[in-house]
């Protein structure tokens, strides 16, 4: 991960480490000056503390540290002023007519001039995930939208995005659900299946087995039916998996969620005993109590179990043989993981048995707290374990009655219906999305619509308000020439300038809440500029200027957006 990722800070720290080693030669071999752009613009645009910590070092004052670096120093075109401050800091003022040109560079640049660090490489995203024959429900929402954005974020740097969504189709559970299916649904149920009638199955048939043994041993004969290939048991199986797919992909649709892959559990199942074989050859699993299990003392983690005492294969037996499959068809440089924070020790415990086996592919386990709604844990008990579908029907609901009561003018009903979409299901994305995935979120209806504030129909307005701008000025506003002959005009410009570096930050350290961050500022910065700039009373070439500024903050809170897969209307 590059440390300067902000175009203007990758060059003013360029410029002073050769001043530094000007100054100061061996005594500073392989340092890098540090600079950040500063919290009071009276300070200047940026500022560089290095002289402080050079002091022991150098055997110097921090100040006269600075002055030496300083001395005799021409400014660069990038510069308009340099001063010492306090007890050594170099403040760093940038000229306007050199940051109007970098900046009309980066515009003219593809997609914003967003490095494409990641061209020629590969990664795979294994996000989403659900349990097939169940329907999504509140506590899906997490992977999907973190890893989707993880996923749009790595593809606009230019990596290979393999998202696979790797759905739990095999195992204990399709047994019961066999048995449920034939013996607790009705035969129009049979007939005209539907994930909620699987569902429905499943519960009765797990509730059932709990009490009665013959239950629960006809249960496990399907199950072995199942495993050794019994068509007409597979043939359910496979009519289990299509109806739950052709559902999810409904979800999916809506959500504007897609997938290169899917391939469930079951498409390992006949590498698992060789991943054994291979972990008892290389001495690294071993028997106990009839089980083959993998220790971990060095590491201090708790015994994984690959093979269990029965025979049968446990997760991580199964996603070691992932792991080996991505990498001989795929070989990508990184494969990413999505799921709640209650995974972590497993993927400690697979990471490293990955590892002993010889695999340099990165791993990376992106966890993300829990999600309560509205003050509740989200629980079958709770009564809150709120399906998919109504969640976003919901969202829909609450932001057309918005719509409405704002009576936009000469909006159809068929247009008010599809921004209400937008709204709604921007609203719940970016409500997670705007949060460090590590942090639990309290999902609450009325922050998530809010219209001011760090909220999605809050930025979604933004734009559109910019949009209604340029389209009632009438002009083109690539027509204009950047002039930005004032402090908000600097900043504005300054902070569209961190666009492409905020994306490859957001990426490398898998938090789309860095690019949700910025994008909030960038419309708080834009606020700012829009109540003391005049823009379409102002006179003519400024005004040109003007639409020029507002037109690129416009494009970079789209683009913004729909990394973070949220819709930016024109209108709203």
């Amino acid at each position: 991960m590059e440390e300067n990722v902000n175009l203007c800070e990758a060059q003013l720290s360029a410029w002073l480490q050769v001043l530094f080693q000007q100054a100061f030669g061996e005594a500073l071999a392989g340092f890098s000056p540090r600079v950040q752009p500063t919290q009071d613009a009276k300070f200047g645009d940026f500022q560089c503390n290095d002289a402080m910590p050079l002091a022991k070092t150098l055997h110097l004052p921090p100040r006269q540290i600075a002055q030496r670096v300083l001395d005799g120093v021409s400014l660069p075109p990038m510069l308009a002023k340099v001063e010492i401050a306090g007890p050594g800091f170099i403040n760093l003022t940038v000229n306007p007519l050199w940051l109007a040109e970098q900046l009309e560079k980066l515009a003219a640049a593809s997609a914003f001039g967003i490095p494409q660090c990641g061209a020629g490489k590969s990664v795979v995203i294994d996000y989403s995930s659900p349990n097939a024959a169940k329907q999504m429900h509140i506590g899906h929402i997490r992977s999907i939208v973190i890893g989707n954005a993880i996923d749009r974020l790595h593809r606009a740097l230019g990596y290979r995005v393999i998202a696979d969504n790797h759905l739990g189709d095999w195992g204990t559970q399709f047994g019961i659900l066999i048995k449920g299916y034939r013996e607790c649904l009705t035969e129009e149920q049979r007939q005209n299946l539907t994930v909620a009638d699987l569902e429905t199955a499943y519960v009765a048939s797990s509730t059932r087995g709990k009490t009665d043994e013959a239950w629960k041993d006809s249960c496990r004969q399907e199950l072995v039916k199942l495993q050794q290939g019994d068509p007409e048991d597979r043939a359910l199986w496979q009519r289990f998996i299509e109806i739950s797919i052709e559902e999810f992909t409904r979800m999916y649709k809506r959500l504007d969620v897609q997938f290169d892959l899917w391939r469930g559990e079951s498409f390992y199942n006949d590498r698992l005993a060789g991943v054994v074989k291979e972990l008892q050859d290389k001495g690294l699993a071993e028997e106990s109590e009839g089980a083959q299990i993998v220790r971990f003392e060095e590491e201090g983690l708790p015994v994984a179990i690959v093979r269990k005492s029965d025979g049968g294969f446990n997760y991580a037996t199964s996603d070691i043989a992932t792991v080996e499959s991505r990498v001989e068809e795929f070989n990508p440089d990184r494969i990413i993981y999505v799921t709640d924070e209650r995974q972590q020790l497993h993927f400690k415990q697979f990471f490293t048995i990955c590892r002993k086996l010889g695999y340099t592919t990165k791993l990376v386990h992106v966890w993300f707290g829990l999600m309560s709604y509205q003050g509740k844990a989200i629980s079958t008990r709770e009564g809150n374990l709120i399906k998919l579908d109504d969640l976003l029907a919901e969202a829909v609901k609450r932001s057309l009655e918005i719509i409405r009561a704002q009576t936009p003018e000469g909006m159809t009903e068929e247009e008010q219906l599809a921004l209400a979409e937008d709204i709604g299901i921007g609203a719940i994305k970016y409500t997670d999305l705007s949060h460090d995935p590590t942090t639990a979120i309290d999902f609450s209806w009325d922050k998530a619509l809010a219209l001011d504030g760090n909220s999605g129909p809050y930025l979604q307005y933004a734009h559109a308000r910019i949009c209604s701008l340029l389209d009632k000025s009438g002009e083109s506003p690539e027509a204009g020439s950047l002039k930005l002959d004032t402090a908000i005009e600097k900043s504005l410009a300054l902070a569209l300038m961190q666009f492409p570096g905020v994306v490859q930050k957001a990426a490398d350290n898998f938090k789309p809440s860095i690019l949700a961050d910025y994008l909030f500022g960038l419309s708080q910065t834009y606020s700012s500029f829009y109540q003391r700039s005049p823009v379409l009373k102002a006179e003519a070439e400024t005004r040109a200027s003007r639409l020029r500024l507002c037109s690129l903050v416009a494009e970079v809170l789209s683009s913004g957006l729909r990394l973070l897969g949220i819709h930016a209307p024109r209108r709203i």
